[in-house]
């Protein structure tokens, strides 16, 4: 089993390493870290060194390790890496791939502990999100969350550029930003960093400024002793029709019958104006949500009320849901069916073919039995119970509730 010794580096080109480290470096043969990290310590290593890049992918660089230390009969590999290499580091990379091998760690500070020192600013509060090729669900929960303070990881894609432009974008603009680039320290405004360009490697802090006037009409955490749910006013309707939404009430109790808190993926199905889904996505930020409709007016009417409430992050599909390809997607364990168009028993056939053996799905019954009689057509209520008894689901007793001069309601829940 090879031994992994990881040494943390900073990016001076002149680093200090203690006398314990130089003689693990003066006994090496076989080294490995980035181009970047070659360059910096390339005059400590001994003459006869190995030089192994770090590169994707990483299966190779695992099995290039394997060979040289074969061929070169040592069981030792000492490896430079960014920082803490237990920090988003190469460390967790080692012992994801190889559990049982051994690892020694010397570690340095990471960047955003240095940026932290450059700036004289306490740290022990702050959260922590890498966007180092990863998406932007994390981040998004953290401003979801309104967390004071932001250390955030950026690559080529999440930049300090487009990182200010998500919030901007979807209002979160009480913070300032503090950029490390290559350790410098500017202090931006998130309009200023928008309009920037930046060099790598950076890190970057956002913390919120003393007195912000940032001011959200939002849905708030659960525990909160203040209200929750947004108005049905507020949003963008559709067409300025007031029916086309699922009122505040019931979109709360549809929610709680969902059992949100303790599942991870939520589909929408039939979104409109996006409300199901935005509530869902500012009380529970930990959801990953998608949601579908099949009219296109809808795609811009969710996103603007995304935007409008500061809810990142909802995955929109627009087209006939039993068209819509659903293989990629991640598999769902809550269902709401707030359209069916007729369709109501094969909509619950395709959900499930992917929903998690735990899931649940809840569909808000609206039509009135007289007239569907009147009509002579089955109730949304029929076939719901139709379509449960065909496919075998259990259903909870539902919860029956009017508001004002509407048609009364029933929140119907089943599970496989």
């Amino acid at each position: 089993m090879i031994r992994f010794v990881i040494i943390g580096i900073t990016d001076n080109p002149q680093p200090w390493f203690p006398p314990e480290v130089l003689e693990v470096i003066k006994q090496g043969r076989i080294f490995s870290g980035g181009k970047r990290h070659h360059e910096i310590v390339a005059s400590f290593l001994p003459s006869e060194a190995q030089w192994i890049d770090i590169t994707v992918p990483l299966d190779a660089v695992f099995e290039e390790f394997n060979v040289k230390c074969l061929v070169f009969n040592v069981n030792s590999i000492i490896v430079f890496a960014s920082g803490d290499p237990l920090f988003y580091g190469f460390a967790n990379t080692v012992q994801r791939k190889l559990p049982e091998a051994k690892i020694i760690v010397y570690p340095s500070f990471n960047s955003l502990q240095l940026l932290a020192h450059r700036l004289v600013m306490p740290y022990h509060d702050m959260r922590i999100v890498s966007l180092t090729g990863r998406p932007w669900p994390e981040f998004d929960k953290a401003l979801i969350e309104r967390t004071d303070k932001i250390g955030v990881l950026t690559d080529r894609e999440h930049t300090p550029v487009t990182i200010a432009k998500r919030m901007l974008d979807y209002g979160y603009t009480g913070y300032q930003m503090h950029v490390g680039e290559h350790l410098g320290n500017p202090l931006l405004t998130l309009e200023e960093a928008s309009q920037r360009n930046f060099s790598m490697p950076n890190c970057l802090i956002l913390s919120k400024e003393n007195n912000s006037k940032e001011y959200r009409r939002s849905a708030l955490p659960l525990g909160s002793s203040k209200n929750i749910g947004i108005p049905d006013a507020d949003f963008a309707l559709l067409d300025g029709r007031e029916k086309m939404i699922t009122k505040m009430p019931i979109r709360l109790l549809t929610l709680q019958a969902l059992e949100l808190p303790r599942h991870r993926v939520f589909w929408d199905i039939g979104f409109c104006t996006g409300s199901v889904s935005v509530e869902a996505r500012l009380l529970f930020p930990h959801l990953q949500v998608c949601s579908f409709e099949v009219r296109p007016e809808c795609e811009a009417l969710i996103h603007e009320n995304a935007r409008r409430f500061g809810a990142p992050g909802i995955d929109v599909h627009i087209g006939d849901f039993l068209e819509t390809d659903i293989s990629g997607l991640p598999r769902p364990d809550a269902v709401f069916i707030g359209g069916h168009g007729g369709h109501l028993k094969e909509i619950m056939t395709k959900v499930l073919s992917v929903l998690a053996p735990d899931g649940v799905i809840v569909f808000n019954s609206v039509s009135s039995p007289v007239v569907a009689q009147i009509i002579d057509r089955p109730s949304s209520r029929q076939l719901w119970d139709e379509a449960c008894f065909a496919l075998g689901l259990k259903q909870t007793p539902p919860l029956k509730i009017q508001l004002n001069d509407y048609n009364p309601i029933e929140i119907l829940k089943a599970t496989q």
